[in-house]
């Protein structure tokens, strides 16, 4: 449930989330991952001339339990603009804890949105900045990083996160 993965276009990973103040990351492009789904097709995210909603979940992560089926019911309701792509990062995969593997846990909630199966070594969360779980990522059509925050979040802060990878401009 894991798979290579390579990082390449930024210079360093971008710099981890902070618990306040100011995200360092604002305005960076993001990193290019190139890696797999878990049927093995080739899944790149990176800056590509599409706004995105970047999602990193961890399936014995509660928040992410929590949060991830939340969030299905919400995109039912609330779908993805036509002009921001959603992306999930399957990552800090272990056998031993429950739930395990990642890919029965997303199919079961029936997680639609594209996911790529991370390194045994986390290296495209380690790209990211990536905090803790689960971890949202909105970066505009640029590339650019526009916004980020972790841990469980209410729904109406998710729909934030979309209209600021979308417009560029970051929640107030």
């Amino acid at each position: 449930q894991t798979a290579p993965v390579e990082v390449s276009g930024a210079p360093a990973p971008l710099p981890a989330l902070p618990e306040s103040g100011d995200d360092p990351a604002a305005g960076q492009t993001i990193p290019t991952v190139t890696g797999s789904t878990f049927d093995g097709e080739e899944l790149v995210i990176g800056p590509d001339g599409r706004a995105k909603v970047i999602i990193f979940a961890a399936h014995w992560c509660p928040h992410c339990q929590r949060e991830m089926p939340i969030l299905v019911d919400h995109l039912k309701d609330s779908p993805m603009p036509d002009d921001v792509d959603l992306l999930t990062v399957s990552t800090g995969v272990e056998a031993q804890p429950g739930n395990y593997p990642p890919s029965a846990w997303l199919d079961r909630i029936g997680w639609t949105a594209p996911v790529l199966a991370d390194s045994k070594e986390s290296e495209a969360a380690a790209a990211f900045g990536l905090p803790g779980y689960p971890y949202f990522v909105a970066v505009d059509a640029d590339g650019k990083v526009v916004a980020r925050t972790s841990g469980e979040i209410p729904t109406d802060e998710f729909d934030a996160l979309v209209e600021a990878a979308r417009t560029g401009t970051a929640p107030a």
